[in-house]
């Protein structure tokens, strides 16, 4: 225990939502590095951004929202969306002094002494009052199961390995998935590959008309029921469909987003259903999704029956030192933001021994 170092609060993940954290915390007063520590895995600033394909410009992002206090500004919409955002991310660092320690993996929080959490990581161990927990979901990319998926003699990947469309020039392509990755892949990829196929466990849901606020708030409540139910989030595009704009519908009409239902199962040279079709295929691309990434929380046993982790806008039911930013409700860019804030404002009650969450 005589390397472990106090602070009050602790701040795992450097992405929008750890971010908007640690601004909210140096903004009431808390001092980087005394007060409370950044700690990110990542080789360097952009969150999961940095991970992104390059052929992701920034002007396909939908809905990127400026972190607190800054706003970013004159970004060339045909720069892939990495670079402008890990850059972006970078100098918020800097001008507002965040002194994000990285690469830092976080291996277990566990019950301290004194009422006080410890973190386990990489660089040692901390003892901290409060814990923001803002590790979002690039590093759980969910894969489904199928029969037949080890005889594949083909290439799968996910969403998370996608290195952009030219390496798929003249192959057979299977996409699965009906969220926003999926149709962008699909879009990027016809112009390259010898064929598509979509397949979708459910029919897409495309919306038409704006996403206003009013959509976005009611999309936002249901997610947030979930995980006041103790559920594993879903996404809001599951909530809020998928938008209707000029692109998608030229994909529509041209055949690119014809979808299919989902395979029964997979072989060595491609996919099969009941009904006796069969797909060749040379890839399957998995755009199947990402999970909380939250198995380091596992030793303060914070999750529900259902198996997601009980929230109260951003603080654990089970645990009021904890609170989840960029969970469930909060994994938007704007939703970030916002539950930084609350997250600071129920830590600083917290912290002063006041009650919170009434």
């Amino acid at each position: 225990m005589n390397n472990t170092r106090e602070v009050d609060v602790v701040v795992v993940g450097a992405g929008q939502a750890g971010l908007a954290g640690a601004y909210h915390l140096r903004r009431t007063g808390f001092e980087p590095e005394h007060d409370f520590v950044v700690l990110d895995h990542a080789p360097a600033p952009g969150g999961a951004w940095q991970f992104r394909w390059p052929s992701l410009t920034y002007g396909k992002v939908h809905g990127m929202h400026a972190l607190p206090g800054m706003e970013l500004t004159d970004a060339d919409p045909a720069r892939p969306s990495a670079e402008v955002i890990a850059e972006y991310f970078a100098a918020y660092e800097r001008a507002f002094d965040l002194r994000v320690r990285r690469p830092v993996d976080v291996k277990a929080v566990r019950e301290g002494v004194d009422g006080r959490l410890l973190v386990e990581t990489s660089d040692g161990t901390w003892s901290t009052r409060a814990l923001i927990n803002a590790t979002g979901t690039w590093d759980r990319p969910f894969w489904p199961r199928y029969p037949g998926q080890e005889t594949f003699r083909g290439r799968q990947l996910h969403t998370a390995q996608y290195p952009g469309p030219e390496e798929f020039a003249g192959l057979r392509v299977v996409v699965v998935g009906g969220g926003a990755s999926g149709t962008q892949h699909l879009m990027e990829l016809a112009p390259y590959a010898a064929r598509t196929t979509w397949v979708t466990r459910r029919p897409p849901v495309f919306r038409e008309g704006p996403f206003t606020e009013d959509v976005g708030r009611a999309a936002v409540a249901l997610v947030e029921e979930r995980v006041r139910q103790g559920l594993p989030p879903k996404s809001v595009v599951s909530v809020t469909g998928l938008p209707l704009n000029d692109a998608i519908r030229q994909a529509i009409a041209e055949g690119v987003l014809d979808r299919q239902p989902m395979f029964d199962r997979i072989t060595p040279d491609g996919v099969d259903w009941n009904d006796g079709r069969h797909v060749d295929a040379d890839v399957i691309l998995w755009a199947t999704g990402f999970r909380a990434a939250i198995d380091h929380l596992s030793p303060l046993k914070l999750r529900e029956p259902g198996g997601g982790i009980r929230v109260e806008g951003t603080r654990a039911v089970a645990d009021p030192r904890v609170h989840l930013v960029g969970y469930g409700p909060s994994a938007s860019t704007i939703g970030a933001n916002r539950a930084g804030r609350a997250a600071v404002r129920d830590i600083r009650r917290l912290l002063a021994g006041e009650p919170v969450g009434v």
